[in-house]
């Protein structure tokens, strides 16, 4: 015969219970209100961001919106907690309108601002933003970084015998002074996003753009696949912050020896807030 009274049987499930529940409130409300983890998984960000990577993002810098919590729709609806516009330069999340999918790209135009892009150049408020050529960028191809298709032409062998993608970086340097790199695959390789007819952000707005130019869907392109012209505040999920760590694809759910072999070791600490040069 069982010795443990029937109602401590019951207390203990119940407690059980509880416990489960209150945690994963807390997890949801901490990656609601202050930061939460974020997945890499497309190219359009390099060289900032590389698929595989996987960063915080802040929360809180912008105020809380629909767009906040882990699980949100794909509506816009109005309305932002403590909002403030963000800086141009910042990485952003943003929900797409239509799917509520989340993408990460970079602040380029605030509201009143007018953008064009003409050749590849963004031209903000009438002046073309300063972009000079600033070298190349190596990353190491993997499976996560197979730099084939369109970018197979640059695949190089690096000083250290094994395979790059050698990419063209060029600065672009903000009006707030805010630099970063970003890629243009050059004139063999033509996006309908280099010629971009001049448009004016509105307010409670802001214009998004991927790093690399040339293999982006963000505010240039229309719905589904990008992101339908400048966005309402209150799609933005927080503001990437840094690198965490980094996988090159080569891992298995089921191998946990390959979940530390498939670190990319040179990502961990990646700061993502972009340099800032005098005015």
């Amino acid at each position: 015969m069982s010795t443990t009274p029937e109602p401590e049987k019951k207390d203990s499930w119940r407690g059980t219970i509880r416990f489960v529940i209150l945690l994963f409130a807390g997890v949801f409300t901490f990656q609601t209100v202050a930061a939460k983890p974020f997945y890499i998984p497309s190219s359009s960000m390099m060289p900032a961001l590389v698929k595989g990577d996987r960063l915080v993002v802040t929360k809180y810098p912008y105020g809380w919106s629909y767009a906040s919590p882990s699980i949100h729709g794909s509506a816009v609806i109005p309305g932002r907690l403590l909002g403030t516009l963000p800086e141009r330069g910042d990485i952003v999340t943003v929900a797409r309108r239509g799917d509520g999918a989340d993408l990460i790209k970079r602040v380029i135009g605030l509201p009143g601002d007018t953008i064009a892009v003409q050749g590849g150049v963004v031209v903000l408020n009438g002046k073309p933003v300063p972009r000079v050529a600033h070298g190349t960028a190596m990353l190491p191809v993997d499976a996560n970084l197979p730099c084939d298709g369109a970018l197979a032409q640059f695949r190089r062998t690096g000083p250290d015998g094994k395979l790059h993608c050698e990419l063209p970086l060029f600065r672009e340097t903000l009006p707030n002074g805010a630099s970063y790199d970003t890629i243009d695959l050059g004139p063999d390789y033509t996006s309908f996003g280099d010629d971009y007819g001049q448009v004016t952000v509105p307010a409670g707005h802001v214009f998004l753009m991927g790093d690399n130019r040339d293999q982006s869907a963000d505010s240039r392109f229309p719905l589904p696949t990008g992101l339908g012209g400048a966005v309402p505040v209150e799609s933005l999920g927080g503001r990437a912050e840094f690198v965490t760590h980094s996988y090159d694809g080569s891992g298995s759910a089921f191998n946990p020896i390959s979940w530390v072999s498939s670190l990319r070791g040179d990502r961990a600490g990646e700061s993502l807030r972009p340099a800032h040069e005098a005015k």
